[in-house]
């Protein structure tokens, strides 16, 4: 009788609470970050990147991976401003890096929402990454950081046109690229982010816990013989797990524990366009989901250029 009653709570979350946003079903994370130079930090100096990001889905699963019915699409457009410093100088034999991130986006990041009307659009939560600190050695580039996300987009419980997530997140992020090759053209490449959540506001939820990680292999390709332009290539993928139970309750007297954890992965590819003597990189990443467990599944597409105005004396290393 108790598993019976627990099965129908867990239906009830999925087919109903969820397309009304009372349960979390993504992480802050937007996957499409990183992929290739994922432990690579820009150069010393002022640093603009600007990446737009589109998930859309048109199937929302389970707990097992089984489709469940919804109506219409979700899609998400988000545009990313990335301001990166970093100074000219060492600590603990590792450069120094700070990140602001100002995104606006149409459509709910955190919580998917199915049908032609779901979604607002505007500023969306904002990402501080005070705290990064990265080494370059032989073979490998690599770096931590501590990042928050503070919840400045708009939020109003059971809205079907909120921006952001509604609480605050922690976040512990690394990333690294080891070379394959002496003269660094191959290369593996990973980032993790491990983010902890606030109360939503205006409920007694607080989502669990999310891990996510964001893989590629890449490959470097001259296109000219001074190499002052370069071409890579690379097959790029994500994974992001649900690690902890929600807190709280979803409604009066449905636990939030009882929503099933969720779990997304992709694959796909990513290519850039590089000129290191210009300090300019531009970028496009395209990357179908192929399993999801209590997550809507769908696509991935990316696409942005960064640029970087070094601190007058200083040289590429």
């Amino acid at each position: 009788m108790v598993q019976t009653v627990r099965r129908a709570l867990v239906i009830v979350i999925m087919l109903v609470l969820i397309p009304y946003g009372l349960a979390q079903q993504k992480g802050q994370w937007l996957p499409g970050q990183s992929g290739l130079n994922a432990g690579v930090l820009p150069e010393p100096g002022f640093t603009y990147a600007n990446l737009t990001i589109n998930y859309s889905a048109d199937s929302m699963k389970d707990s097992n991976g089984h489709s469940i019915p919804v109506h219409g699409n979700y899609g998400v457009w988000a545009i990313e401003h990335n301001f990166y410093f970093v100074p000219n100088f060492k600590f603990l034999g590792g450069r120094l890096a700070m990140l602001a991130s100002v995104p606006t986006a149409n459509g709910s990041l955190t919580v998917p929402q199915f049908g032609i009307n779901a979604g607002g659009h505007g500023l969306a939560d904002v990402w501080i990454q005070p705290a990064t600190l990265g080494w370059r050695l032989p073979r490998a580039d690599t770096y931590v950081a501590y990042a928050f996300s503070a919840p400045v987009g708009r939020y109003t419980p059971v809205a079907t046109d909120n921006v952001g997530s509604g609480y605050w997140g922690h976040h512990f992020v690394t990333g690294t690229t080891a070379y394959l090759t002496k003269n660094k053209g191959t290369s593996l490449n990973l980032t993790t982010d491990w983010e902890f959540h606030g109360k939503k506001t205006g409920s007694d939820m607080t989502p669990g816990q999310a891990f996510t990680a964001e893989w590629g292999l890449g490959q470097m390709l001259p296109l000219d013989k001074q190499q002052k332009k370069l071409l890579q290539l690379g097959l790029i993928g994500y994974d992001q797990w649900q690690v902890s139970a929600n807190g709280g309750t979803i409604a009066p007297g449905v636990p939030a524990s009882l929503a099933p954890y969720y779990s997304v992965h992709a694959v796909g590819f990513q290519t850039n366009f590089i000129v290191p003597a210009k300090g300019l990189s531009l970028y496009f990443k395209y990357e179908p989901e192929y399993r999801a467990r209590a997550h809507s599944q769908g696509t991935t597409i990316a696409f942005g250029a960064s640029w970087t105005l070094r601190i007058p004396g200083t040289t590429r290393q």
